[in-house]
């Protein structure tokens, strides 16, 4: 990089950190996960996005040159819509497969890909239990993965017997589909790996995302119980789900890690589906939730991962435990809190974690330009007071006019010096 640009990137690099260490930076940092209004803007379709990386980079780097953020999300919200076509992803619904051009990014499609008298033997060998029953229930052309061997079984003269099932034509035919979907998936990864250098190198602009991760109960309740199927396992399993929950935890941390080992970026972004106020009790969050996350927050940190956490849905109910959280390691995003809400989230955890959010999505859809500008000004004098605060939408943006996008921008940089 040259000088300059280097010096930009380091600029925007030490903005957010100081902020996530409850610093007051030079200004409040832009940090925002922006998703189809980058497409939209750039005149181009969902559908585009996800199949024409040509189109995508073009795309992204508009967003990037015209609005600079402090870090950049890049092309992460345009899902490689060749890999899901190879795979024929059950979970998904997606422009190109099964939406249409312009939809949003995809539909969740639930099920229960793992069967409520499945515990024992997913909790006996995990393993196994992906390999051969969750997948071929998730990926619609891999169901050959079914006859994959017990590999527990080929110590000593078990590997006769093991190699066997790798002659199965359904398994042969499953390992191809896997075989295209990895190519794939590398020319996707190759893209994405070459849109941050240059980003980086011509705008001086980090990086957003390291890597991403769940917290252990919706790595069980998303893609393998469902909402549903998790929600009666508290009642008529719990022992199992908490045995279940608590192999997840090293499992997440090492999703962090991952994005220190691959490509030295610190920043794991961590979605919260399942923990929102509305969903179940403070007695339930505390038991299935609460305990196994803070373990994973915990083991990161301790990794030297900075873990981004994005609450979606609101979370204001839980403010008492995020007070919990190693100080000064972690950002916290807000999605459903009004301005007294966020206030009484600052004065709760301004020694403990950086808050992010929140404009409300509505403000930049239907909103004026003039509400945009009050309403970021009001969380930067409540939010921004001494550092510690992340300027951000309340949620992935999508619909926006671009004036009230840019106007937020500008009054962030303009009203939240410090």
């Amino acid at each position: 990089m040259e000088a300059d640009v280097k010096e930009l990137y380091d600029n925007r690099l030490k903005r957010v950190k100081d902020a996530i260490a409850l610093k007051e930076p030079d200004q409040i940092p832009i940090v925002s996960p922006v998703q189809k209004f980058v497409y939209d803007h750039a005149g181009i379709t969902m559908r585009e996005a996800m199949y024409e990386y040509d189109k995508t980079k073009f795309a992204c780097k508009k967003f990037a040159e015209e609005f600079t953020p402090d870090m950049d999300f890049g092309p992460w919200f345009a899902l490689p819509g060749k890999v899901l076509d190879i795979t024929k992803l059950n979970w998904l619904r997606w422009p190109g497969g099964g939406l249409e051009d312009d939809n949003n990014m995809y539909q969740f499609i639930e099920d229960e890909y793992m069967k409520e008298d499945e515990y024992d033997e997913f909790n006996f060998d995990m393993t196994h239990f992906l390999l051969t029953k969750w997948l071929p229930r998730s990926v619609g052309n891999a169901e050959g993965l079914k006859n994959f061997p017990v590999i527990r079984n080929a110590m000593w003269f078990g590997w006769f017997p093991a190699c066997l099932p790798f002659a199965s034509d359904e398994l042969i035919k499953a390992f191809d589909t896997l075989k295209r979907a990895g190519e794939e998936l590398g020319n996707y990864y190759s893209f994405v790996g070459q849109y941050f250098d240059e980003v980086k190198s011509e705008f001086g602009m980090p990086a957003a995302a390291g890597s991403f991760a769940w917290a252990p109960f919706d790595l069980i309740g998303d893609t393998l119980r469902g909402t549903e199927g998790v929600l009666m396992d508290m009642y008529d399993r719990p022992e199992k789900l908490e045995e279940a929950i608590d192999r997840m935890v090293p499992i997440g941390i090492d999703m962090g890690v991952q994005g220190l080992k691959n490509n030295q970026n610190p920043f794991c972004w961590i979605w919260l589906h399942k923990g929102m106020d509305s969903f179940m009790s403070d007695e339930y969050f505390s038991r299935f939730y609460w305990k196994s996350f803070l373990k994973m927050i915990e083991g990161m940190v301790e990794e030297g991962v900075i873990p981004m956490i994005y609450g979606e849905g609101s979370l204001n109910s839980r403010l008492k435990y995020f007070a919990e959280l190693p100080k000064g390691k972690c950002m916290l995003h807000l999605e459903n809190a009004e301005i007294e809400e966020m206030r009484t989230a600052k004065e709760t955890l301004k020694d403990v974690v950086c808050l992010s959010g929140n404009v409300p999505n509505i403000l930049f859809s239907h909103g004026s330009v003039d509400e945009i500008k009050d309403y970021t000004k009001k969380l930067i004098d409540i939010c921004g007071k001494d550092g510690g605060y992340i300027m951000d939408t309340s949620a992935l943006l999508d619909e926006a006019k671009p004036e009230n996008v840019r106007a937020w921008f500008d009054t962030t940089r303009e009203y939240g010096r410090y």
